[in-house]
C-alpha cells in the first residue's frame, strides 16, 4: 500500500470501531478482517472507541466499519488506506513509510492471498464444517444476539456464497491444503524476521497476523491449526504480535494437542 496522498482527508479526530464485541476464545475476535483492522488501529497507534455492530448500518454491509469523525466507512482495507493517507498528507509518519517497492508488491500479494483466499477456508471450517459450525454457533450466536433465530438461513447463505466463489465446490481435506499452503508461503517470507516483510512492522501485518490469529484461535482441531501451531516461524511471530499489541488478552496456546 503505497503512501498515496491523493484524495487523502484530514486525520479524524475520534474513530469508533463497529464490530462484535467478546473476546471469544482468547482471540481479538471472532472475525478475521475484525482481528486486521483492530490490530492495524494498535499498531499505528490509533485511538478508538468501540461499539457494537449493526448491519443495518454497516456502509458496504460489512463487519467491521468505523465512524471518522460521524462518517461511516467501511472495509477493513479501505478504512486502513484512507487512515495511512491522511498520515501521509499531513507529513507523519506511517506504518509503509519504510517500505521499498518490492516489499511493498509482496506484501501486497500475500495480503491479497490471505483476504481473498485463505480467508474462504477460514469460513469453510467455521461454518460449513459440521464440527467446526457446532463450536462456533454458540459463540456467534451471544455476539448477534436477537439475531440468533436467523442462523441456519445465514449459515446456508454463507455456504452458498462460498459455492459461488469456488471454495465451497471443494472437498474439505483440499480446502485445508490450500489453507496450510497459504500458510507455509507466509512462514517462508517471514523467515528469521521478526514481521512479515523485515525488521519492523507494516499494514500488511495486519493481514498475516489476522489469518494466523483466526486459525490457531479457533479451539477446533483442523489440519491447517495443527500446522500453524507446529510450525516454529508461526508460532513465534503469533506469540510477538500478541505481546507487542495484544498484551491484555490472556495467554494464547502455543503448542499443538
Amino acid at each position: 500500500m503505497a503512501a498515496v496522498t491523493s484524495n487523502a482527508r484530514p486525520i479524524p479526530k475520534q474513530i469508533v470501531l463497529h464490530q462484535p464485541g467478546g473476546r471469544p476464545w482468547g482471540m481479538p475476535n471472532m472475525g478475521p478482517f475484525c482481528i486486521k483492522l483492530e490490530t492495524y488501529l494498535r499498531m499505528a497507534g490509533w485511538g478508538y472507541q468501540w461499539q457494537r455492530s449493526d448491519f443495518r448500518r454497516a456502509p458496504k454491509g460489512k463487519i467491521p466499519y468505523v465512524s471518522l469523525d460521524g462518517e461511516l466507512v467501511g472495509d477493513s482495507q479501505l478504512i486502513m488506506e484512507r487512515l495511512e493517507r491522511s498520515r501521509a498528507a499531513a507529513g507523519q509518519p506511517t506504518l509503509d513509510g519504510w517500505l521499498d517497492d518490492r516489499q511493498r508488491a509482496v506484501g501486497h500479494a500475500v495480503r491479497r492471498m490471505l483476504d481473498e483466499a485463505t480467508y474462504f477456508a477460514l469460513l469453510h471450517l467455521r461454518w460449513t464444517d459440521d464440527t467446526g459450525w457446532e463450536t462456533y454457533r454458540p459463540a456467534l450466536a451471544r455476539s448477534v444476539g436477537p439475531m440468533k433465530i436467523a442462523l441456519p438461513l445465514i449459515r446456508r447463505s454463507i455456504n452458498k456464497r462460498q459455492h459461488m466463489q469456488g471454495t465451497g465446490r471443494h472437498e474439505s481435506s483440499d480446502v485445508e491444503d490450500m489453507a496450510i499452503a497459504d500458510l507455509a508461503s507466509v512462514a517462508t517470507i517471514i523467515g528469521e524476521s521478526a514481521f512479515l516483510l523485515g525488521e519492523q512492522p507494516s499494514t500488511y501485518d495486519a493481514s498475516a497476523f489476522a489469518s494466523i490469529e483466526a486459525t490457531v484461535g479457533f479451539p477446533v482441531m483442523s489440519r491447517p491449526r495443527r500446522f500453524a501451531l507446529e510450525n516454529a516461524v508461526l508460532r513465534a511471530y503469533r506469540e510477538r504480535m500478541r505481546a507487542k499489541w495484544w498484551s491484555d488478552l490472556p495467554v494464547a496456546a502455543t503448542a499443538a494437542m
